[in-house]
């Protein structure tokens, strides 16, 4: 499906100021990004086509993009190219990615990782990477949405269509309805048991509501709904120094 997202990627790639999620919400509101990433070490996690690597490098980062797509590596590196912008990309998965433990700053992942891969998996290998205090920050659905869609894969409406309880996957590749592939979530309770469990404090948490008068339909979200209920979420994470490691940062 690589070739669905190129065009998204190409206006993305274009914006000078980063705007996120499916109701491309300002980063003036969300602040997903550090405000200065002059030599920071920033990988993104699920890089698509490369655009949020693109604004990281853009503020001076030091970027590697991971994705398990060679045909959206392939359009990261064409826009690479026409922008006059470099960073290294990595085909891979961001459950297992190949770099050294406590090589980065900051990571950050708008739906790629943060919905198509195993929490229970990523989210202790973004811990291995980040460096003691490191920040990792995630976009992805809300698990509300997830409840109010259809079987079919129909739209999200007024109604709960699966167990709140026991979320963890869920697979569209059979549905009716814009067929795609496993899609992953937790309830708030599970999602800060993994963060306590893995050793992330929660800096911030947003509920993502979408503008007054949002029109249409986005990758299934009517934009009515979304501005009664949340479609999408931002977690903002750090990583927490063991006792030793706070004692060198302390003596630094």
């Amino acid at each position: 499906m690589a070739s669905d997202w190129e065009r998204a990627g190409e206006r993305s790639w274009k914006q000078k100021v980063p705007s996120w999620g499916i109701w491309a919400l300002p980063e003036s509101a969300l602040q997903l990004l550090p405000a200065t990433m002059d030599e920071m070490k920033s990988i993104e996690l699920g890089c698509g086509t490369g655009y949020v690597s693109a604004w990281m490098r853009r503020r001076g980062a030091h970027v590697v993009g991971i994705d398990n797509s060679l045909e959206q590596l392939k359009t990261a590196e064409r826009l690479m190219a026409e922008h006059g912008i470099s960073f290294e990309l990595i085909h891979g998965n961001a459950e297992d990615v190949p770099l050294p433990d406590a090589s980065i700053d900051f990571a950050i992942s708008e739906y790629g990782a943060a919905i198509w891969c195993d929490p229970l998996i990523w989210i202790p290998e973004a811990h291995r990477l980040l460096k003691p205090r490191g920040l990792l920050t995630f976009l992805g659905g809300h698990p509300l949405a997830m409840l109010a869609t259809p079987t079919s894969g129909a739209s999200c409406d007024e109604h709960f269509h699966r167990a709140y309880f026991g979320m963890h996957q869920q697979d569209w590749r059979g549905v009716e309805y814009d067929p795609g592939g496993i899609e992953f979530n937790l309830t708030h309770s599970d999602w800060h048991r993994l963060f306590r469990e893995t050793g992330f404090e929660v800096i911030d948490y947003l509920e993502l509501q979408a503008p007054q008068g949002a029109s249409g339909t986005q990758f299934g979200i009517p934009g009515e709904w979304a501005e009664k209920w949340p479609s999408e979420q931002v977690w903002k994470l750090r990583k927490l120094p063991t006792e030793g490691e706070e004692s060198h940062l302390i003596g630094n």
